[in-house]
């Protein structure tokens, strides 16, 4: 069987990964084994092998299969929104040192292929002028700010990628991600160190009281809004393809604007009879706005967007309901 390795499967990404592949791959022709920090049995249920792992350790690598490896799918990182204070050396420990060492390793057992998330901070330079972001568009990183060293660790690590791609011949997906949009127990973030709860997620909860949401900025502005369910799809679908490298945006091409994202809250979760007030207040500053160019996606992987912005809402809240992180 090929085998397929989840690295940080224990984050909000990879515990969904795990259970959309456990799903949708032929399970008598791939083994899924998920790898991450923590001490879990929680993978079980899918009838998935777990492995406690840190990707940084190079001594770790002899416990993992030394034969039969299909593919990485490599999740594991360190990301300004769960670190507590300033750690420079600890994204190029984890992000950039770590990914050498699965690469070496990947190259040892003659892997197929490794499959990784960028940032799309690597693009940081032109969100101000560019709304879409095209897949082709030049990295242009910001040397300032919190997610600088982040961003810099993880182009280094693409470009560790390209080169065991054309040294030695291993395949190579890149994604490039936006915020995903997804459920999970942590309802907080971290900016410049500060903790900060999540704005969506407090809209939602201000929805569910019944409470007034305030709406800042201008609220024509939007974004693309990517349920965590379609990225699982795009690497799904990179798993089995038959191309050797490609590189592409995650999103669904769509920009919802601010009015219809809040709107979107207050008619899936505000209560019967006790509909949240919407608070224009164009007095405060104004969101990012883009839209992620799926095309090559589309194209060369077969990508279809299963959930626009309502749906994506609706199976949140579905989620909310379910044991997923349960055990974890």
């Amino acid at each position: 069987m090929k085998k397929i390795l989840i690295f940080g499967a224990t984050g909000n990404l990879g515990l969904y990964l795990v259970d959309f592949l456990a799903e949708h791959l032929d399970r008598s022709e791939y083994e899924i084994l998920a790898l991450g920090r923590r001490k879990t049995d929680y993978f079980d249920r899918f009838n998935v092998g777990y492995i406690p792992f840190s990707i940084e350790d190079p001594e770790a690598y002899v416990r993992l299969p030394q034969s039969g490896v299909y593919a990485a799918v490599h999740l594991a990182n360190v990301m300004p929104a769960r670190l507590t204070g300033s750690d420079p050396a600890a994204y190029i420990r984890v992000n950039t040192l770590g990914t050498a060492y699965l690469l070496e390793y990947l190259r040892k057992v003659h892997a197929d292929r490794i499959l990784f998330t960028q940032t799309y901070a690597d693009l940081a330079g032109h969100w101000d002028n560019e709304i879409c972001l095209r897949n082709e568009l030049p990295r242009k990183l910001k040397f300032t700010g919190d997610h600088a060293v982040y961003t810099i660790s993880k182009c280094a690590a693409v470009d560790l990628i390209e080169h065991y791609h054309q040294e030695f011949g291993l395949r190579n997906f890149i994604f490039r991600l936006p915020n995903i949009y997804m459920y999970s127990p942590e309802t907080y973030y971290y900016v410049d160190g500060q903790k900060k709860l999540i704005s969506y997620r407090y809209m939602i909860r201000q929805a569910m009281e019944g409470a007034p949401i305030e709406m800042w900025g201008n609220p024509d502005r939007g974004r693309d809004i990517v349920y965590v369910k379609d990225f699982c799809q795009m690497v799904w679908r990179a798993l089995i393809c038959r191309r050797d490298t490609g590189f592409y945006n995650v999103g669904t091409g769509v920009q919802t604007s601010l009015r219809d994202q809040i709107q979107g809250i207050v008619d899936v979760f505000s209560p019967k009879g006790k509909r949240s007030e919407i608070i224009p207040r164009p007095d405060k500053y104004d969101a990012m706005q883009y839209v992620m160019d799926i095309g090559n996606a589309k194209a060369e992987l077969g990508y279809e967007v299963q959930y626009d912005y309502l749906s994506y809402l609706k199976d949140y809240q579905k989620e909310m309901q379910s044991d997923r992180f349960q055990g974890i």
